[in-house]
């Protein structure tokens, strides 16, 4: 990332404290800003509060109140265009199918690495390249 880009900002939802935290750090450490909830309302209240959009909603699909398919169909709402990546320990044929493939959202499947991550928010954060002449 160039010093002229300005930092991405991801927000990460997990139920889970130790993986909301370990996801949060790998986020900073490969240069981006992340902001954390817990729940999914708490992650509207963090979305509404910030100033600027999300580049990247990061969230767990099973959380006690509402799922992260549920978040992220209301924070699509409030930003169209809001990338969205599932993280799932579940069955992945029917996350894939139904979160993933029907709303043109993405999906790492728990455990991940470091380094499956990073090559994630690459792929999701690049730039685009503006191929017109």
């Amino acid at each position: 990332m160039s010093d002229a880009e300005p930092r991405k900002t991801i927000l990460v939802v997990d139920d889970e404290a130790e993986i909301r935290k370990l996801v949060c750090a790998m986020v900073g450490h490969f240069g981006y800003t992340a902001l954390s909830a817990n729940t999914g309302q708490r992650a509207l209240a963090v979305y509404k509060k910030h100033n600027g959009p999300i580049d990247l909603l990061i969230t767990d699909v099973v959380m006690s109140g509402m799922g992260g398919p549920v978040l992220a169909d209301e924070l699509t709402e409030l930003q169209p265009g809001l990338k969205v990546l599932y993280m799932s320990g579940y069955d992945h044929s029917r996350v894939v199918q139904t979160y993933v493939v029907e709303k043109g959202h993405f999906l790492l499947a728990k455990p991940f690495t470091a380094s499956q991550m990073e090559t994630k928010l690459k792929e999701l954060l690049a730039p685009a390249v503006n191929t017109a002449r």
